[in-house]
């Protein structure tokens, strides 16, 4: 049984996975092979791209992250969450998917927008608003059933990539809390700076020295000089309804 099991690849998951998985719970993101953002010409309001990113390109580094970090990955889609104890669902829950194994996870997160159908089974809080179903969670993304979560658009978020990144973290982080993973903060400090002060580091967090510092930096330059070398030639997705009328 995995630790978390993320059912989305978009933005909103991809964060929750590089939080959980960076505080060493098992992790994995179950994708169902396209995000929506991958539908955006371009990605312009997101911090840190004075001029924009390829939208594309943008997932493709957040996907090496979150398997840098040690999340993996399955394609697929999952078509029914249950708990593996109908009357307990503290101990986990197993999903269906439309091919390989079912799996099981202590904990689920939902970032798989704009379907929840497969949750059904699950009173987790359900809202429809038009033609979509959001749902209900607490600031912490918590559905209403022990273990359950969702992320970004599905949680009624705004459709924003830097909201969907920014609550898909706030979920994991919230897993986290949740778990039994020793855990203080995700941060990565220069030495000293907690025991130069009588301090241990705490759980999370990592004191680093200049010279790794540098080569940390020198490895991550060298990654985005590489992942902007060339243009990306994958083309926007269009909306399937005008797809759909192209074709006809």
């Amino acid at each position: 049984m995995r630790d978390v099991c993320i059912v989305g690849g978009g933005v909103a998951g991809l964060a929750a996975s590089i939080f959980t998985a960076r505080a060493g719970l098992e992790t994995l993101v179950v994708d169902g092979g396209e995000s929506i953002l991958a539908r955006n010409a371009s990605l312009e309001n997101y911090p840190g791209f004075p001029d924009g990113v390829d939208a594309r390109r943008y997932l493709q580094l957040a996907r090496k992250q979150a398997r840098n970090a040690g999340a993996t990955f399955e394609l697929g889609r999952v078509e029914r969450v249950e708990p593996v104890e109908e009357t307990a669902p503290e101990d986990g829950f197993v999903l269906e998917t439309d091919g390989g194994e079912p799996l099981e996870a202590s904990h689920v997160i939902a970032a798989s927008w704009p379907d929840s159908e497969y949750l059904t089974p699950l009173d987790v809080g359900r809202r429809q608003r038009g033609s979509k179903h959001f749902l209900e969670v607490d600031d912490g993304g918590r559905t209403a059933v022990d273990g359950v979560y969702a992320a970004g658009r599905i949680a009624g978020e705004p459709h924003q990539t830097i909201v969907a990144a920014g609550h898909g973290a706030k979920v994991g982080l919230a897993v986290i809390h949740d778990s039994d993973a020793n855990f203080y903060h995700d941060w990565v400090t220069p030495e000293g700076y907690f025991t130069d002060r009588g301090r241990d580091v705490p759980p999370g967090c990592e004191e680093i020295d200049d010279e790794d510092r540098r080569a940390r930096d020198a490895r991550a330059r060298e990654t985005m000089r590489q992942a902007f070398e060339e243009p990306l030639e994958q083309r926007p997705t269009m909306h399937p309804s005008v797809a759909d009328s192209s074709d006809e």
